[in-house]
Protein backbone atom coordinates (compact mmCIF):
# COMPACT_ATOMS: atom_id res chain seq x y z
CA UNK A 1 0.00 0.00 0.00
CA UNK A 2 1.06 3.20 -0.88
CA UNK A 3 1.22 5.68 1.59
CA UNK A 4 0.01 9.48 0.63
CA UNK A 5 2.11 11.94 2.11
CA UNK A 6 0.45 15.74 1.67
CA UNK A 7 2.99 18.06 0.48
CA UNK A 8 2.90 21.76 2.03
CA UNK A 9 2.25 23.91 -1.07
CA UNK A 10 5.17 25.45 -2.79
CA UNK A 11 4.71 29.61 -2.08
CA UNK A 12 4.99 31.74 -4.79
CA UNK A 13 8.16 33.24 -5.03
CA UNK A 14 8.24 37.08 -3.61
CA UNK A 15 8.58 39.35 -6.85
CA UNK A 16 11.62 41.39 -4.86
CA UNK A 17 10.19 44.46 -7.26
CA UNK A 18 6.66 44.42 -6.34
CA UNK A 19 8.23 44.64 -2.99
CA UNK A 20 10.28 47.36 -3.73
CA UNK A 21 7.08 49.49 -5.49
CA UNK A 22 4.91 48.63 -2.16
CA UNK A 23 7.53 49.78 0.29
CA UNK A 24 7.67 52.79 -1.62
CA UNK A 25 4.23 53.79 -2.11
CA UNK A 26 3.50 52.66 1.45
CA UNK A 27 6.33 55.46 2.09
CA UNK A 28 5.30 58.01 -0.15
CA UNK A 29 2.01 57.78 1.82
CA UNK A 30 3.21 58.31 4.84
CA UNK A 31 5.23 61.41 3.49
CA UNK A 32 2.53 62.97 1.91
CA UNK A 33 0.20 63.07 5.14
CA UNK A 34 3.07 64.15 7.03
CA UNK A 35 3.86 67.01 5.30
CA UNK A 36 -0.26 67.91 5.01
CA UNK A 37 -0.22 67.47 8.63
CA UNK A 38 2.41 69.66 8.90
CA UNK A 39 0.59 72.38 6.57
CA UNK A 40 -2.35 72.28 8.55
CA UNK A 41 -1.34 72.26 12.24
CA UNK A 42 1.48 75.24 11.63
CA UNK A 43 -0.71 77.96 11.75
CA UNK A 44 -2.70 76.69 14.63
CA UNK A 45 0.69 75.95 16.56
CA UNK A 46 2.18 79.64 15.23
CA UNK A 47 -1.18 81.00 16.51
CA UNK A 48 -0.87 79.37 19.78
CA UNK A 49 3.14 80.58 20.24
CA UNK A 50 2.41 84.15 19.33
CA UNK A 51 -0.68 84.28 21.61
CA UNK A 52 2.18 83.69 24.63
CA UNK A 53 4.33 86.79 23.71
CA UNK A 54 4.29 90.09 24.11
CA UNK A 55 3.33 92.51 21.05
CA UNK A 56 7.08 93.31 20.29
CA UNK A 57 8.17 89.67 20.37
CA UNK A 58 5.34 88.64 17.82
CA UNK A 59 6.96 90.19 14.82
CA UNK A 60 10.42 89.41 15.28
CA UNK A 61 12.65 87.71 12.39
CA UNK A 62 13.41 85.08 12.10
CA UNK A 63 10.34 84.33 14.22
CA UNK A 64 10.43 82.01 17.16
CA UNK A 65 8.19 79.52 17.51
CA UNK A 66 8.76 78.73 21.31
CA UNK A 67 8.43 81.86 23.69
CA UNK A 68 10.89 82.30 26.11
CA UNK A 69 8.55 83.39 28.67
CA UNK A 70 5.37 82.62 28.02
CA UNK A 71 2.97 85.68 28.83
CA UNK A 72 -0.65 84.12 30.15
CA UNK A 73 -1.97 87.36 30.26
CA UNK A 74 -3.08 87.64 26.94
CA UNK A 75 -6.05 85.17 27.44
CA UNK A 76 -7.23 86.93 30.58
CA UNK A 77 -7.03 90.40 28.13
CA UNK A 78 -9.43 88.66 26.23
CA UNK A 79 -12.20 88.58 28.98
CA UNK A 80 -11.25 92.17 30.06
CA UNK A 81 -11.01 93.64 27.12
CA UNK A 82 -13.89 92.57 25.50
CA UNK A 83 -17.33 90.47 26.82
CA UNK A 84 -15.75 87.49 25.68
CA UNK A 85 -18.06 85.09 27.69
CA UNK A 86 -21.05 86.41 26.37
CA UNK A 87 -20.05 86.39 22.88
CA UNK A 88 -19.28 82.97 23.72
CA UNK A 89 -22.58 82.13 25.24
CA UNK A 90 -24.04 83.99 21.79
CA UNK A 91 -22.30 81.26 19.61
CA UNK A 92 -23.27 78.81 21.64
CA UNK A 93 -26.66 79.19 21.77
CA UNK A 94 -27.23 79.76 18.12
CA UNK A 95 -24.93 76.86 17.04
CA UNK A 96 -26.46 74.89 19.27
CA UNK A 97 -30.29 75.21 18.14
CA UNK A 98 -29.08 75.31 14.12
CA UNK A 99 -27.59 71.70 14.50
CA UNK A 100 -30.94 70.42 16.76
CA UNK A 101 -32.46 72.31 14.07
CA UNK A 102 -30.69 70.76 10.97
CA UNK A 103 -30.57 67.46 12.79
CA UNK A 104 -34.66 67.21 12.74
CA UNK A 105 -35.11 68.67 9.12
CA UNK A 106 -32.88 67.17 7.21
CA UNK A 107 -33.65 63.15 9.14
CA UNK A 108 -37.36 63.99 8.26
CA UNK A 109 -36.87 65.12 4.53
CA UNK A 110 -34.22 62.66 3.43
CA UNK A 111 -36.01 60.05 5.42
CA UNK A 112 -39.26 60.89 3.02
CA UNK A 113 -36.94 61.32 -0.28
CA UNK A 114 -35.51 57.69 0.25
CA UNK A 115 -38.55 55.51 1.35
CA UNK A 116 -41.67 57.49 0.16
CA UNK A 117 -42.97 57.76 -3.37
CA UNK A 118 -44.62 61.06 -4.73
CA UNK A 119 -45.43 62.74 -7.75
CA UNK A 120 -42.72 64.98 -8.28
CA UNK A 121 -40.13 63.81 -6.16
CA UNK A 122 -37.06 63.69 -8.38
CA UNK A 123 -37.41 66.77 -9.67
CA UNK A 124 -38.23 68.31 -5.91
CA UNK A 125 -35.05 66.99 -4.81
CA UNK A 126 -33.17 68.16 -7.58
CA UNK A 127 -34.39 71.52 -6.71
CA UNK A 128 -33.60 71.48 -3.42
CA UNK A 129 -29.65 70.26 -4.93
CA UNK A 130 -29.78 72.90 -7.05
CA UNK A 131 -29.74 75.85 -4.15
CA UNK A 132 -26.83 74.67 -3.01
CA UNK A 133 -25.22 76.27 -6.21
CA UNK A 134 -26.67 79.86 -5.00
CA UNK A 135 -24.40 81.40 -3.02
CA UNK A 136 -25.24 83.17 0.76
CA UNK A 137 -23.71 86.44 -0.90
CA UNK A 138 -26.72 86.62 -3.27
CA UNK A 139 -29.69 85.55 -1.05
CA UNK A 140 -28.50 87.06 2.71
CA UNK A 141 -29.96 90.70 0.94
CA UNK A 142 -34.07 89.53 0.46
CA UNK A 143 -33.51 87.13 3.37
CA UNK A 144 -32.36 90.35 5.71
CA UNK A 145 -35.55 92.47 3.89
CA UNK A 146 -38.30 89.03 4.90
CA UNK A 147 -36.62 88.82 8.35
CA UNK A 148 -37.04 93.00 9.22
CA UNK A 149 -40.71 92.36 7.59
CA UNK A 150 -40.92 89.77 10.40
CA UNK A 151 -39.66 91.87 13.44
CA UNK A 152 -36.53 89.71 14.14
CA UNK A 153 -33.62 91.83 12.74
CA UNK A 154 -30.77 91.77 15.63
CA UNK A 155 -31.84 88.93 17.60
CA UNK A 156 -30.14 85.37 17.81
CA UNK A 157 -33.77 83.82 16.22
CA UNK A 158 -32.63 85.55 12.94
CA UNK A 159 -29.91 83.12 12.63
CA UNK A 160 -31.13 80.23 13.83
CA UNK A 161 -34.58 80.53 11.63
CA UNK A 162 -32.61 80.98 8.40
CA UNK A 163 -30.44 78.25 8.99
CA UNK A 164 -32.19 75.43 9.90
CA UNK A 165 -33.01 73.97 6.70
CA UNK A 166 -29.73 72.61 4.82
CA UNK A 167 -29.79 71.27 1.16
CA UNK A 168 -26.73 68.96 2.14
CA UNK A 169 -28.03 67.71 5.05
CA UNK A 170 -31.11 66.38 3.62
CA UNK A 171 -28.97 64.56 0.29
CA UNK A 172 -26.26 63.42 3.11
CA UNK A 173 -29.08 61.76 5.26
CA UNK A 174 -31.26 60.52 2.43
CA UNK A 175 -28.02 58.81 1.19
CA UNK A 176 -27.96 56.85 4.45
CA UNK A 177 -31.54 56.09 4.21
CA UNK A 178 -31.43 54.45 0.92
CA UNK A 179 -28.57 51.90 2.33
CA UNK A 180 -31.06 50.30 4.95
CA UNK A 181 -32.75 46.95 3.29
CA UNK A 182 -36.36 47.50 2.58
CA UNK A 183 -36.74 44.43 5.36
CA UNK A 184 -36.54 46.54 8.13
CA UNK A 185 -39.43 48.59 7.17
CA UNK A 186 -41.72 45.72 5.90
CA UNK A 187 -41.71 44.15 9.36
CA UNK A 188 -42.07 46.33 11.49
CA UNK A 189 -45.46 47.46 9.29
CA UNK A 190 -46.04 43.65 9.63
CA UNK A 191 -45.90 44.68 13.17
CA UNK A 192 -48.39 47.17 13.50
CA UNK A 193 -45.86 50.27 13.36
CA UNK A 194 -46.83 53.47 11.66
CA UNK A 195 -44.30 55.56 9.35
CA UNK A 196 -43.64 57.80 12.45
CA UNK A 197 -42.64 54.98 14.53
CA UNK A 198 -40.73 53.39 11.74
CA UNK A 199 -38.38 56.70 11.71
CA UNK A 200 -37.98 57.10 15.00
CA UNK A 201 -37.43 53.52 16.16
CA UNK A 202 -35.97 51.61 13.28
CA UNK A 203 -34.66 53.47 10.71
CA UNK A 204 -33.24 56.94 13.12
CA UNK A 205 -30.82 54.35 15.23
CA UNK A 206 -29.43 53.05 12.37
CA UNK A 207 -28.13 56.48 10.26
CA UNK A 208 -26.39 57.56 13.43
CA UNK A 209 -22.71 58.01 11.77
CA UNK A 210 -24.98 59.99 9.17
CA UNK A 211 -26.31 62.19 12.26
CA UNK A 212 -22.75 62.44 13.61
CA UNK A 213 -21.21 63.63 10.37
CA UNK A 214 -24.10 66.09 9.93
CA UNK A 215 -24.00 67.31 13.50
CA UNK A 216 -19.91 68.03 13.22
CA UNK A 217 -19.69 70.03 9.59
CA UNK A 218 -22.93 71.85 10.80
CA UNK A 219 -21.53 73.39 14.03
CA UNK A 220 -18.01 73.56 12.73
CA UNK A 221 -19.43 75.87 9.92
CA UNK A 222 -21.92 77.97 11.58
CA UNK A 223 -19.81 78.40 14.95
CA UNK A 224 -16.80 80.02 12.85
CA UNK A 225 -19.83 82.21 10.39
CA UNK A 226 -19.14 85.65 10.20
CA UNK A 227 -21.44 87.36 7.33
CA UNK A 228 -24.80 86.72 8.74
CA UNK A 229 -24.24 87.64 12.08
CA UNK A 230 -22.34 90.86 10.67
CA UNK A 231 -25.44 91.42 8.14
CA UNK A 232 -28.45 90.40 10.55
CA UNK A 233 -27.13 91.59 14.54
CA UNK A 234 -26.01 95.44 15.37
CA UNK A 235 -26.20 95.06 19.12
CA UNK A 236 -23.07 94.14 20.89
CA UNK A 237 -24.29 91.97 23.32
CA UNK A 238 -26.18 89.56 21.02
CA UNK A 239 -22.90 89.69 18.84
CA UNK A 240 -21.66 85.32 18.41
CA UNK A 241 -17.58 85.04 18.64
CA UNK A 242 -16.61 85.63 15.34
CA UNK A 243 -17.78 89.39 15.44
CA UNK A 244 -16.20 89.70 19.03
CA UNK A 245 -12.85 88.53 17.60
CA UNK A 246 -13.20 91.21 15.49
CA UNK A 247 -13.63 93.97 18.46
CA UNK A 248 -10.31 92.46 19.62
CA UNK A 249 -8.53 94.59 16.90
CA UNK A 250 -9.82 97.52 18.25
CA UNK A 251 -9.75 101.15 16.65
CA UNK A 252 -7.93 100.57 13.06
CA UNK A 253 -6.49 97.93 14.53
CA UNK A 254 -4.64 99.20 17.10
CA UNK A 255 -5.04 95.77 19.74
CA UNK A 256 -2.47 93.65 20.55
CA UNK A 257 -2.14 91.00 18.02
CA UNK A 258 -1.18 88.76 21.51
CA UNK A 259 -4.66 89.43 22.92
CA UNK A 260 -6.49 88.39 19.11
CA UNK A 261 -4.73 85.20 18.75
CA UNK A 262 -5.47 84.03 22.11
CA UNK A 263 -9.20 84.67 21.64
CA UNK A 264 -8.48 82.76 18.44
CA UNK A 265 -7.03 80.14 20.18
CA UNK A 266 -9.89 79.87 22.80
CA UNK A 267 -12.65 80.06 20.03
CA UNK A 268 -10.98 76.78 18.85
CA UNK A 269 -11.55 74.71 22.31
CA UNK A 270 -15.50 73.97 21.77
CA UNK A 271 -14.72 73.27 17.95
CA UNK A 272 -12.01 70.24 19.26
CA UNK A 273 -14.17 68.81 21.90
CA UNK A 274 -17.01 68.39 19.08
CA UNK A 275 -14.74 66.94 16.76
CA UNK A 276 -13.32 64.56 19.63
CA UNK A 277 -16.67 63.41 20.82
CA UNK A 278 -17.75 62.61 17.72
CA UNK A 279 -14.62 61.33 16.17
CA UNK A 280 -15.75 57.49 15.75
CA UNK A 281 -19.05 58.42 14.55
CA UNK A 282 -17.23 60.58 12.03
CA UNK A 283 -15.03 58.40 10.37
CA UNK A 284 -17.41 55.74 10.44
CA UNK A 285 -20.05 58.10 8.72
CA UNK A 286 -17.34 59.22 6.33
CA UNK A 287 -16.43 56.21 5.16
CA UNK A 288 -19.88 54.46 4.95
CA UNK A 289 -21.49 57.84 3.48
CA UNK A 290 -22.49 57.62 -0.23
CA UNK A 291 -22.75 53.44 -0.59
CA UNK A 292 -26.12 54.03 -2.30
CA UNK A 293 -27.25 56.26 -4.97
Amino acid sequence: MTLLTSTPARSRPLNPHLFIWQRLGAGTSLLFLFITAVLTLAPIAYALTTSLRTPAESFTLPPQWIPVSPDWSNYQAVFTTVPFGAYLLNSGIVTVSIVIGQLITSSLAGYAFARFDFPGKDALFWLILATMMIPLQATIIPVFVEISRAGLADTRASLVITAVGTAFGTFLLRQYFKTIPNEYEEAALVDGAGHLTIFWSVYLPLVQPGLAVLAVLTFNSHWNEFLRPLVFLKSVDKFTLPLGLVSLQGYLGTGSISVVLAGVILSLIPVLAVYLLGQRYLIEGIMLGGLKT
